[in-house]
């Protein structure tokens, strides 16, 4: 079968497929995928099988078809082939509850150099994964991740996907809800400082400021009574960008001068460095150079203390929008410079790498 009748029956089949002749479309596509010698079509319709599947909840065959696409895939060598088919292997997975193979499938889509279909698919990968997270009940990785899908959706007026999101935040609250409740009923204090914090954050992405203010409130008051300076940094964080919502600058910044101190009481690296970025946005809006400044070099101060930086090129992760690799040794790279390395092995410690999808 060549390429114009591969597209034809492919054609055909979704047109089958679109007026509930389920079954009949499967036939067909079965069919081209036995007698095609079209790679592009092959792997096209190995993209409807999978669709097709998960839609009527047969996700084995979902997982069967998006394996067999990765192949397709490779043979291909197309990065934007091979983004597409490890989102397929990503969905596959988390229909069958294998969040911790999602959340590694997600990140090798993320770690993948630039594509064109990386605009189109890239909210979809940051949805798959919240979704993954939330399975495993890591609430704030969670939203997180759904803040990031909402970004794109909005970003690329996709409405289609914004329902998507609207939809597992809503599964995401209900289970937070439940959480709390289960908080409230065991006594469980750090349990319910972290649900409050979860609804704050939820609700100051939504721009309900009024509800988000006494959440952190109340989130704070339990987090100072068992003593969580770590997430009493999270919540000042949470409160000063709502400050920053509504362009009280100064009470953001009176805000995250308390979450700074707090922060290098305990040592805590990650959340000054979120701290420094957020300071520093401010202080740009304001104009004030010399402060700007300041927080520029922390910022980079903490880089270097945390180590996010490239051990091949030194450059910062994180501070430009470049795709990373992270080996199982834990030793983060540019994917880029990992590419024109040319070594398989780590270049830090040089232990052996594992190839992208088990990191």
């Amino acid at each position: 079968m060549g390429q114009d009748q591969t597209k034809q029956q492919i054609e055909k089949g979704l047109q089958l497929y679109q007026s509930n002749q389920t079954e009949k479309a499967l036939q067909v596509w079965m069919k081209v995928l036995e007698k095609s010698s079209d790679l592009v079509g092959r792997f096209r319709v190995l993209g409807c099988l999978v669709t097709a599947h998960s839609e009527m909840g047969r996700y084995k065959e979902m997982l069967k078809f998006a394996v067999v696409q990765i192949d397709t895939a490779r043979e291909l060598e197309d990065a934007n082939f091979l983004l597409e088919s490890y989102l397929n292997l990503a969905r596959s997975n988390e229909k069958l509850c294998e969040f911790h193979k999602t959340i590694s499938y997600c990140k090798t889509c993320l770690g993948l150099p630039g594509t064109r279909a990386g605009a189109q698919l890239g909210g979809q990968v940051s949805l798959s994964m919240g979704n993954a997270f939330l399975g495993l009940s890591l609430f704030q990785k969670a939203l997180e991740s759904f803040e990031k899908a909402l970004r794109y959706a909005h970003n690329n007026d996709d409405a289609m996907l914004e329902c998507r999101v609207c939809c597992s935040l809503g599964s995401f609250y209900a289970q937070v809800k439940e959480s709390m409740k289960i908080a409230l009923q065991h006594g469980d204090r750090p349990l319910q400082a972290l649900c409050l914090l979860c609804f704050a954050d939820i609700h100051r992405n939504r721009g309900d400021l009024e509800t988000a203010f006494p959440r952190y409130d109340s989130a704070m008051s339990i987090m100072t009574e068992i003593g969580n300076r770590l997430g009493q940094v999270q919540v000042l964080l949470g409160v000063a960008k709502c400050w920053v919502a509504r362009k009280a600058l100064d009470k953001a910044l009176d805000a995250i001068e308390r979450a700074q101190d707090l922060a290098e009481e305990v040592g805590n690296k990650l959340g000054q460095l979120k701290l420094h970025c957020l300071s520093e946005s401010i202080y740009r809006s304001k104009g004030l150079q010399r402060e700007l400044r300041a927080h520029v070099v922390r910022f980079h101060e903490c880089v270097e203390e945390t180590e996010l930086y490239c051990g091949l090129c030194g450059e910062s992760i994180g501070e430009k929008n470049s795709r990373l690799q992270a080996l199982p040794c834990s030793h983060i790279f540019h994917l880029r410079c990992l590419q024109n390395n040319g070594t398989r092995s780590c270049p830090n410690c040089r232990r052996s790498s594992m190839k992208p999808g088990f990191v």
